[in-house]
C-alpha cells in the first residue's frame, strides 16, 4: 500500500501507522504528470482542497489555473491522503475509506 501526502499530516500520518503503507511526501518527492493525471481522472476536482491554507493565499488570478498545473506547483493543495493499494486509489481517511481496506 502506498500513501501520498505530507509527513507533517496528521491524517497521513494516521493512515501510515494504521495501514503500515508507505508514505510518498508530496513536497519532498514530486509526483509525475502521469500520477496526477491519473488522480484527477480518478477524482476530479475533488483532489483540490480548497479549504486549504495554501488555497486560501492564492490570488483570483492563480486559482483560475489549469488544476493540474496548480497541484504540480502547489503540492500541498492536494487532498490527502491519496492512498493506492493494488492499482485502486481511495482520496481520504474517513470511515468509509478504512472501511474499504479493511481497517475499520
Amino acid at each position: 500500500m502506498k500513501i501520498y501526502g505530507l509527513k507533517t499530516c496528521d491524517t497521513c500520518r494516521k493512515a501510515v501507522k494504521t495501514s503500515g503503507g508507505a508514505l510518498q511526501d508530496v513536497r519532498e518527492n514530486p509526483l509525475t504528470p502521469e500520477e496526477l493525471g491519473r488522480f484527477w481522472a480518478t477524482f476530479g476536482d475533488a483532489l483540490v482542497n480548497r479549504k486549504s491554507t495554501t488555497w486560501r493565499q492564492l490570488s483570483e488570478a492563480e486559482r483560475a489555473e489549469e488544476p493540474l498545473a496548480l497541484l504540480a506547483a502547489h503540492p500541498t493543495l492536494m487532498k490527502r491522503p491519496v492512498v493506492e493499494k493494488d492499482g485502486q486509489l481511495w482520496l481520504g481517511w474517513g470511515p468509509d475509506v478504512r472501511a474499504e481496506l479493511g481497517f475499520a
